[in-house]
């Protein structure tokens, strides 16, 4: 259901278009929320004329009272399959580039709709779109931060920082390898709960990280303990969860060892990896995703208002 507000306060609209779901913000023009919205028409479910209905579906209040309606996207909108593609950037470059953003042609003349892209790494080959943003909104409130970022989710990106700039990046797939072993291997008969099991995922981050060349031989032994032990699904599914985030981490230490580290994803996956990174004496901060993705939006706001009061 939208959430409702001041319609004449509206200033410009914050969209992160990811590809399942879709979540905006209405902006005022101190670039204070003035409420937000969100839909499950992900980019993966689209077809490219059908982002435009999504989006007016979505504001269609604000669109009865206005002239003219600024968006900033960022996110899988600007992929090849999204609404315009939005070519990537080149590292080492700034996260967030409002000059760079692709704008899409509209059928509703009211719509000024801006993509921002993401970023791109030839050696070795690795894309992002949609954490650039949430990096720019970090940094917009930290500026002189150097170290790493760290961003979980279906494909964590771990990212180092310096001088406002993104110097390099690693992704690992370990969240979507999590999401097939838990429901579409065998795995899927001895992990099915929902529970946490602290100690045991605590314990397969530290086999993880001692061993990680036996990940494979540790995931079958999971199917085995709860054959031959009886051991339950909380226990199974949280060491499942600590093998993988401790093979990650075991990649990783050149980006977490001895530097400050920043998760940003304040949900429970961020709170895993900071209490697999604490196991190992690493203290990591943690800032919320949305407000770091809506402090890039509103970085790249401020980039176009002065791009047009110039022009």
């Amino acid at each position: 259901m939208a959430e409702t507000c001041d319609l004449s306060a509206v200033d410009w609209i914050a969209v992160d278009w990811g590809t399942s779901n879709l979540r905006l913000w209405l902006m005022d023009r101190d670039d204070r929320v003035l409420a937000q919205r969100s839909s499950d028409q992900g980019m993966s479910g689209l077809t490219r004329a059908e982002f435009e209905p999504v989006l007016l579906d979505l504001i269609s209040d604000v669109a009865t009272v206005a002239d003219r309606i600024d968006v900033i996207c960022c996110g899988m909108a600007g992929s090849r399959q999204g609404w315009a593609e939005a070519p990537y950037r080149t590292l080492p470059c700034s996260p967030v580039d409002f000059m760079a953003a692709t704008r899409v042609s509209t059928r509703d003349s009211r719509l000024s709709v801006r993509i921002l892209p993401g970023l791109r790494q030839d050696r070795p080959d690795d894309v992002m779109r949609g954490e650039e943003t949430q990096i720019g909104g970090f940094l917009a409130h930290r500026p002189d931060f150097k170290g790493t970022i760290c961003l979980p989710g279906t494909h964590c990106k771990w990212v180092h920082v310096s001088d406002g700039q993104v110097k390099g990046f690693t992704s690992f797939m370990t969240g979507e390898l999590f999401a097939l072993l838990s429901k579409s291997s065998v795995l899927r008969h001895s992990v099915d709960s929902d529970q946490v099991d602290h100690d045991s995922f605590l314990a397969a981050v530290s086999d993880a990280l001692a061993t990680p060349e036996l990940l494979t031989s540790a995931l079958f032994s999971l199917r085995a303990a709860s054959l031959l032990r009886d051991v339950g699904p909380a226990e199974s599914r949280s060491r499942l969860s600590g093998l993988l985030i401790g093979t990650e981490l075991a990649a990783t230490r050149r980006f977490w060892l001895d530097q400050p580290v920043a998760i940003i994803g304040a949900s429970g996956l961020g709170r895993a990896y900071q209490s697999a990174m604490h196991s190992q004496g690493v203290e990591a901060e943690i800032v919320d995703v949305a407000e770091q993705t809506i402090r890039g939006l509103c970085a790249a706001r401020t980039a176009w208002k002065e791009f047009t009061h110039e022009s």
